[in-house]
């Protein structure tokens, strides 16, 4: 394992392109509301490439005349790329990390490590197993966290290895499953304001988040890219509209998303 760099909080905006799918992309709206509330008004949205249930490998194979993405990383035009797989690391984010680093030294991919959708690992979405609303609020911790684990070893050693073969620490993780699962643990014994099932924590059988989830995993995002602690911030606009989602809830997901980060070691930020 390669030795990794740890650098104290960013002091400027962000110009942030994003990659993903529908449990990813929507994160460039809400860390840009976060990054606003904490002062970084010159915080830039790039641009963002959806694509439903796709793998990184899908952004890049966008033909390169369409491709936002690579017009903007060649430009030099972006410090923090974001990514997010479905089913597990490809060869996408490979691609896309060689290609900024080409024309940003300093630039950071990250990866989001996300809430297994139907809490399934491999996860293949061809061959789905829906889960009920019932069946999510009954998961229990034992049953979460091995299909977690073995993602969470695929991802790192994926990201690692590819940082090694980058020569430095370009390829970061955000926790954001770590940070869900210790939000669910916390559901469990029931000691969350404003949530009493796991399965509020979710829209659908897939696992598509709720906005609480959404603001934890923005929360997540924040913590890792300008490397500072969310904590503070007042209640985000995806949180806006339910008074259930009060400062309490508020001030347990910042704490969450910022113990996640800070402790994980591929995350990049000195705890």
């Amino acid at each position: 394992m390669m030795e990794h760099e740890y650098n104290n909080p960013v002091t400027q905006g962000q110009r942030v392109f994003t990659c993903g799918h529908s449990f990813h992309v929507w994160v460039a709206d809400i860390l840009a509301d976060m990054a606003r509330d904490a002062g970084f008004a010159d915080h830039c949205i790039v641009g963002t490439s959806p694509i439903g249930g796709s793998r990184a490998i899908q952004h890049w194979d966008v033909p390169d005349e369409q491709n936002e993405a690579k017009k903007a990383l060649r430009a030099g035009n972006v410090d923090v790329l974001t990514l997010s797989c479905m089913s597990g690391p490809d060869e996408g984010i490979r691609n896309f990390a060689k290609l900024a680093v080409e024309y940003n030294p300093s630039v950071r991919v990250t990866v989001q490590e996300l809430w297994l959708p139907e809490d399934r690992f491999p996860f293949d979405p061809s061959n789905r197993m829906p889960k009920s609303p019932e069946e999510y609020a009954a998961t229990t911790m034992a049953e979460l966290l091995p299909p977690h684990q073995a993602y969470f070893q695929v991802m790192e050693d994926y990201v690692n290895a590819l940082n090694a073969e980058i020569g430095k620490c370009a390829v970061f993780v955000v926790p954001d499953a770590q940070a869900t699962l210790a939000l669910r643990e916390k559901i469990i014994t029931g000691t969350v304001s404003g949530l009493d099932r796991q399965s509020e924590l979710f829209t659908d059988s897939w696992g598509h988040p709720a906005p609480p989830l959404m603001a934890l995993a923005g929360y997540c995002h924040f913590a890792a890219i300008y490397r500072r602690s969310p904590q503070g911030l007042p209640i985000p606009t995806v949180l806006a509209d339910n008074p259930r989602w009060d400062d309490v809830l508020n001030h347990l997901l910042q704490t969450l998303a910022w113990e996640a980060v800070s402790q994980h070691p591929l995350a990049g930020v000195r705890y």
